[in-house]
Parts: structure tokens; sequence; C-alpha cells
């Protein structure tokens, strides 16, 4: 079978640093290649993969402002329409732009949409629902107007998170700088409960990080870390005491909570969005509604056994799992 992973430009597939949704089409596009399939991935220019690369977009557009998204998306996209009839499988990672070529190509294209920006883009999606297939990536994401092939949970490699069982004596808050993600809480809940935070991740609200997180920040209880790579971020993650996640959105899935658990972690989640779905309450974290409730489970969080943690996320977020379903739909949808 030949499958063309459809990546977006935004940021290096795989990433550097952030970048979800290139990381999940990166490892998508890996395990099919090992598992001996035909598999071109189209990304920008720069990426790295063990297949096929095609890319018109020389770099990520986040990386260089003096580049127009919209023109080298419509590059970068219509790229791979142009080349549709080549193959077997269209795997769009690249939100509902692409799902405007669908009707114009044979080939089957599956779309996973890792979200929504917001209610406006819902259209596009609502005109092709009668022949796309969409896979979801969290129950709790599935938009009611939507039909859904089925839902996949993300794959994550248990070789690349190493297990720690030995918790050094710090909470972590690890992903983009933004209200969304509940940075300030996270600062609020460790403070409260007497533990020391260090964050890290992408600042995507420069506004928010200047006026909320900055003046927090000192040498010993509130560490801004940066933007880290993955083995650095691997590294506080497997150590950390537990991750904090007070999310103010109905988050779609949360890579970071999988991972955590993972490296044997336990998650404090507000209980939004797909938590409820990724974290097993009482065993590999817990699900709180507000600030002191994360304080009263810290209290507890020492209780967690982070064996289970990590059998729970490898038996649940494998990519061999992901891999399975996904073929598994490919194969269906190309008959």
């Amino acid at each position: 079978m030949r499958i063309a992973i459809l990546s977006s430009i935004a940021w290096r597939t795989p990433p550097r640093r952030y970048g979800p949704w290139e990381l999940v089409a990166s490892t998508i596009a890996e395990s099919l290649v090992a598992k001996g399939f035909d598999v071109t991935l189209f990304a920008t220019g720069d990426s790295r993969t063990s297949g096929k690369l095609d890319a018109i977009c020389p770099k990520p557009y986040e990386e260089d402002r003096n580049m127009d998204p919209k023109v080298w998306e419509s590059l970068h996209i219509s790229n791979l329409m142009e080349k549709a009839n080549t193959f077997d499988i269209i795997h769009n990672h690249f939100d509902f732009l692409p799902l405007t070529y669908s009707r114009l190509i044979d080939t089957p294209m599956v779309t996973t949409i890792h979200g929504f920006s917001s209610e406006k883009i819902i259209p596009v999606y609502k005109k092709y629902n009668p022949s796309a297939t969409y896979i979801s990536i969290s129950d709790a994401d599935r938009h009611p107007d939507l039909n859904y092939y089925r839902t996949i949970y993300h794959g994550i490699d248990s070789e690349m998170f190493e297990f720690n069982e030995r918790k050094a004596d710090y909470l972590l808050s690890y992903g983009r700088i933004h209200p969304d993600k509940g940075t300030l809480e996270a600062i609020q809940i460790a403070n409260a409960a007497g533990y020391p935070i260090k964050i890290a991740g992408l600042i995507q609200d420069q506004g928010y990080f200047d006026t909320q997180i900055a003046p927090l920040l000192n040498d010993g209880d509130v560490t801004y870390l940066g933007n880290l790579d993955q083995s650095h971020g691997n590294e506080l993650l497997g150590r950390a005491k537990a991750l904090l996640h007070p999310i103010s959105f109905d988050e779609p899935f949360g890579l970071s909570v999988a991972e955590a658990m993972m490296c044997g972690t336990p998650v404090i989640a507000f209980n939004r969005g797909s938590m409820a779905e990724l974290i097993a309450h009482g065993k590999s974290g817990f699900l709180v509604r507000n600030v002191p409730e994360a304080v009263e489970a810290l209290k507890v969080v020492k209780d967690l056994d982070p064996f289970f943690c990590r059998a729970y996320a490898k038996e649940k977020f494998s990519i061999h799992k992901m891999l399975s379903e996904y073929i598994q739909v490919f194969e269906d949808i190309a008959r």
C-alpha cells in the first residue's frame, strides 16, 4: 500500500521542540515504514523520515516570519494533491484545507482531526462530512455535527520515554505557555502545596508570560527552563513528583499527559475535555475541578504506583495499538 502522510508545515516533522501535529504525523509515518509500507511524508524540507520526503516548503514558517503561511500552505497541499493518483491512501494531518480537494481526486483521504481552533472552521468539515473519513483523537473532542469513522488515541514510543521510579521533589508544568494550559494555576497549586515547580514549553502568549508568569519566577521555587528538546523534556517528566495540568479549555488529547504517565509520573489535571479518557483517576493521577482540589490531591500523590502509570500508558497509548487501528482504517477505505 502506498501511503501519503500530509503533515503541517508550521514546524519540522518531527519537531525539534514544540509541534504536536508534526510529532504524531512523524510517529505514524515512521511506524508504517517499519511495517514495510511505502510511505511518502509531505512536510517541510528540513524534515526527517526513513521513508520518502516530498517538500515544497523549505523550512517551517513559524521559524521564519517573513514567510507567508497562506502561500506556503497552498503550495504544500497542492503539491500532494497533484500527485494524489500515485497513492492508495492520503492521511491528512493538516486540518480542514486539504478537504477542499477531496472531491477532486480519486484517492481516499483519512483526516485525523487534531482539534478545532474555533467554530468558524466547522462549515468546511460539515460540507465534506458525507464523503470524508474523520478520525477523532478522543471521544470528548467529537463535534456533534460530524460523523466519525472511529476514535484513535495518539500512540507514544515507550522506548523514547524512560521509566523513572525515583522521583525528585518538584512539580512540573510542561507545555505551551498560554492561559488555556493553566501555567499560572500550576504555579498557584505548587505554591499552596509547598513544592517548587519547573515550567517548560513554548511561550505562545508573550503578554501572558510577561504579566502573569515572569513576575513569579525566581531561582528556587518557580523556574522557567525554556522550550526544551525531547531528551531534556523526557528527563524532566520522568523525575517530577507529578505533572500539573490545570487546563482551562476542553483539550482534545494532551500528549504531555500520556508522556508523563509513560515515564511513570502521575498527572493532576483539571477534569475537562479528554482528561477523563486519558487519566485513570486515583491510579495514574487525579481529576480535579480547581486549585484547592489539586492541592489536596498532592497530599496523596505519593501513594500512586509509578509502575502502574507506566503499564497503563503502554497499554492505552502504545504505538502498536495506534498503528494497528490506523492500518485497519486504511484497509477498509482502500477497498
